[in-house]
């Protein structure tokens, strides 16, 4: 019989497994963050050409555990988190399954673990991709396969979860737009998950040379393994737009404008977002020109469009309920009247613009199959990356924890000041990196050489000299992005550990706690209330769009001479 505990803030039924399995699950990821986030570093420490720290065997090491740590091991943590909340916090009821999740849990490390031994070992170093014929040695996969599984398991709890709630009529009517949203995320991570094992599995045999399998097709794996690659990021932004509805609600009561309309965004990552995958094979042989043309001319867009439905309900969610509370001067007091200096707020508002300017519009541009031919495999794809998983994605984690730290843990938080500015910091600088990772890229300067200057090879390169100054202020945007994530991490580390226990409020106090869960808890929309400062601010966004998607078919054609 599972035993609750009722959140002093909230009002929130508390199932004391589901609380400690999210503060272990989101306390490791943090600790992931700042190891994944130190070898990122490094890897722009050496790609800024006048620091050029790493020679190329460490650099390849770091860049490896760099992408093992952020990409997959810190998120999918912190996603585990977010699942158990969404479920048993969210709907008020008792965890399925909590031995199963205590599994997943360990499953998880110790996967995680094994693998970043490999790494470290030296003879894995084959990056995140792990493409064949690179080897690494066999617990280098068998670590990310128990990850896998235990994440799997995670998923399973999960709905299990919403299986009890609905059956025990924890909630009334349709699951709300938050676990909905999370619904969403763990559905494709179960397919996620599953085409990982489908090609992990028999490459972990391969590396093993015991005779079972002497050879994996590199265009096979490349395929397969994309489908767990890209569609990895997609769990990510299922999430990451569950905790904007999330975030809008707790901050300002805000419902979605329409409560269909944001559910069917959501579907249409299910159905298509799986389809972006192949922007990473557009200059792979072995798939048809028809599939290609087919992916990024028509079928791409079915998914952009739910992103860009998100991108104009979040927002004007946020302005129905503003107005609502009298900030109907102009176009934008309801924006200018927002908590700014909230960390909670700021996180999530630099999130959605800087993961739909720096992330989306990018993203649709790699997508399409003339344009991709320019840019794959310079410097453009990771500055893409950061675009979307870290001011994207990351930056929203950050926010959200700001709330659930404190709220969870029953504590203050330890550095308000820095706390204030620290969204600032990471988004703005990380930002920063994308975009000069982004401008090199255009310019040529290759994804993954440690050396852009080619001081090693038999025939040199020489790039613009526009392509240097941007790999080195892509490095200091990286060292001030940085900074602003171990204020993140300090202060959530101080948070737990050293932070002072919050004092009730009086029964009198203002504001009640009522408000927050009902907006976060129930079904049902803003209504039909105008609001005109999002729909000016979506034509901006728009208007960028488009010019710069014709800006690049303009640099297209100037690529080769016509005689």
């Amino acid at each position: 019989m599972a035993n609750f505990r009722t959140c002093p803030d909230t009002g929130f039924k508390i199932d004391l497994q589901a609380d400690k399995l999210i503060k272990w699950n989101a306390v490791t990821a943090v600790v992931f963050l700042l190891v994944g986030g130190l070898f990122g570093l490094l890897v722009a420490l050496t790609r800024w050409p006048a620091v050029h720290l790493l020679d190329a065997d460490l650099f390849y090491l770091a860049l490896t555990a760099h992408g093992l740590d952020v990409l997959l091991v810190w998120i999918i943590f912190f996603e585990m988190a977010l699942l158990y909340f969404t479920s048993a916090i969210l709907l008020n009821s008792r965890l399925a399954m909590p031995k199963v999740g205590w599994l997943g849990y360990v499953l998880m490390l110790v996967g995680a673990l094994i693998t970043n031994v490999a790494v470290l070992q030296g003879n894995s170093t084959v990056m995140f991709t792990s493409y064949v014929p690179l080897q690494a040695e066999p617990h280098f996969y068998l670590g990310i396969i128990l990850f896998a599984v235990g994440a799997l398991l995670g998923c399973a709890v999960f709905f299990g979860t919403l299986y009890i709630a609905k059956k025990e009529r924890t909630y009334e009517g349709s699951i709300p737009l938050v676990t909905f949203g999370a619904m969403t995320a763990a559905i494709i991570a179960v397919f996620t998950i599953a085409t990982g094992a489908v090609i992990l599995i028999p490459t972990m045999l391969w590396s093993m040379d015991i005779g079972l399998i002497d050879r994996v097709d590199g265009l096979v794996y490349r395929i397969v393994w994309w489908g767990m690659g890209h569609s990895s990021q997609q769990i990510n932004v299922a999430a990451q737009i569950a905790c904007w509805y999330a975030i809008a609600a707790i901050l300002f009561g805000a419902k979605p404008l329409s409560e269909k309309v944001s559910r069917t965004a959501f579907l249409m990552y299910i159905l298509f977002l799986q389809l972006a995958s192949a922007h990473h094979l557009l200059v792979d042989p072995g798939l048809s020109s028809e599939y290609k043309i087919f992916n990024t001319s028509y079928a791409l867009y079915l998914a952009v469009l739910g992103s860009m439905i998100h991108g104009l309900t979040v927002p004007g969610a946020i302005e129905a309920a503003q107005r609502k509370k009298g900030f109907n001067n102009g176009l934008f007091e309801w924006l200018a009247k927002a908590p700014w200096g909230n960390p909670v707020f700021s996180g999530m508002a630099l999130s959605v613009v800087l993961f739909g300017f720096l992330g989306g519009i990018t993203g649709v541009i790699m997508g399409t199959e003339q344009l991709n031919i320019i840019m794959h495999n310079t410097m453009y794809v990771p500055g893409h990356f950061h675009g979307t998983v870290v001011v994207g994605t990351t930056l929203a984690f950050m926010a959200i924890s700001y709330w659930i730290v404190p709220t969870l843990w029953q504590k203050e938080m330890v550095m308000p000041g820095l706390a204030k500015w620290q969204p600032y910091l990471f988004g703005l600088g990380m930002g920063a990196a994308a975009i000069f990772m982004m401008g090199a890229g255009t310019l040529g300067v290759p994804r993954r050489h440690w050396d852009i200057a080619f001081a090693d090879s038999a025939i040199g390169h020489v790039f613009p000299e526009a392509a240097n100054l941007m790999m080195g202020l892509a490095g200091v945007s990286a060292v001030v992005g940085s900074l602003g994530a171990l204020i993140f991490i300090l202060n959530m580390v101080g948070t737990i550990l050293w932070g002072k226990a919050k004092v009730p409020a009086p029964a009198s106090a203002e504001p009640t706690p009522a408000e927050t869960p009902s907006a976060a808890t129930s079904y049902g929309g803003a209504g039909t209330m105008a609001v005109p400062g999002t729909f000016v601010l979506a034509m901006v966004f728009l208007t960028t769009f488009v010019l710069y998607y014709f800006v690049n078919w303009k640099y297209l054609a100037g690529v080769w001479g016509l005689s």
